[in-house]
């Protein structure tokens, strides 16, 4: 994708944080945005923001019944979709001795099987257009495990995974797969992360306070996606430790293991 004139670009997640980001900016140039997210009020707050045209579609990741009904709805407004960037998910804070196992499981429907459903459900237009570009906000935590994180970590390697497969089997449609690994950003995340016992963590990690913006991590999203990147990094130092775990895992065992998990 050279450009985004025109385009039209659906974002889950889109009420806040990166996605919020992604929206604005996205808008500014000239693309017709979905935004998609649970919250409906505050995806309204930013489409009042938005400088192009856009189209409020609330989704609930948890309900994939409502996908395939939702993909004919942006397609009955502008026609195609261009680009799908899967940013709608949700974290955890603690122990996986102390997580009980229905958040293990809520955190693969929403991030692993919410995010593959969307993502089936708009496949066939693309394939029908020959023509598209999916881009999904992984996290570092796709590529190695950290404190206090083990089900949201799984769920992202288990996004890896299928849409590397994806990629490859995709190619022969030209539809693009782009995978996102943030670092430390600067959002709620870690408030809205689930507890052991599911409950809403409440709390901002020193390690998130301190990340990039979610602006600066949008516009390293966009600049990837505009040179059809396979994989995007966007965050501080904190990113290099995916390559010192590939070339040196002794060194990043010792690096990784002195680090917080908040």
């Amino acid at each position: 994708m050279i450009e985004f004139n025109g385009k039209t670009v659906w974002i889950t997640g889109a009420s806040s944080g990166i996605g919020k980001a992604l929206s604005l900016k996205i808008s500014a140039l000239e693309a017709n945005i979905v935004l998609s997210s649970r919250n409906k009020e505050e995806l309204e707050n930013v489409a009042k923001q938005c400088k192009g045209d856009y189209y409020i579609l609330p989704i609930d990741l948890e309900k994939p019944e409502t996908f395939k009904k939702a993909s004919q709805l942006v397609v009955k407004k502008y026609g195609r979709i261009d680009l799908l960037i899967n940013n709608g998910g949700i974290s955890q804070r603690s122990k996986a001795s102390q997580t009980s196992i229905d958040v293990d499981r809520k955190l693969m429907e929403i991030n692993y099987f919410g995010t593959i459903g969307l993502t089936k459900s708009v496949l066939p237009i693309m394939q029908k257009q020959q023509k598209g570009h999916i881009v999904t906000i992984s996290s570092l935590s796709g590529k190695f495990g950290f404190f206090l994180r083990s089900a949201y970590a799984a769920s992202k390697f288990a996004q890896l995974g299928f849409f590397e497969s994806l990629r490859l089997e995709e190619d022969k449609n030209n539809i693009d797969i782009s995978i996102v690994f943030p670092g430390f950003i600067n959002t709620e995340i870690s408030k809205n992360a689930l507890s052991g016992t599911g409950v809403r963590h409440g709390l901002q990690d020193q390690n998130q306070q301190n990340g990039i913006s979610p602006e600066k991590c949008a516009q390293d999203i966009i600049n990837g996606i505009i040179d059809n990147k396979h994989e995007i990094f966007s965050g501080g130092k904190e990113i290099w430790m995916v390559k010192i775990k590939r070339f040196f895992p002794n060194l990043f065992h010792k690096i990784i293991k002195k680090q917080s998990g908040t």
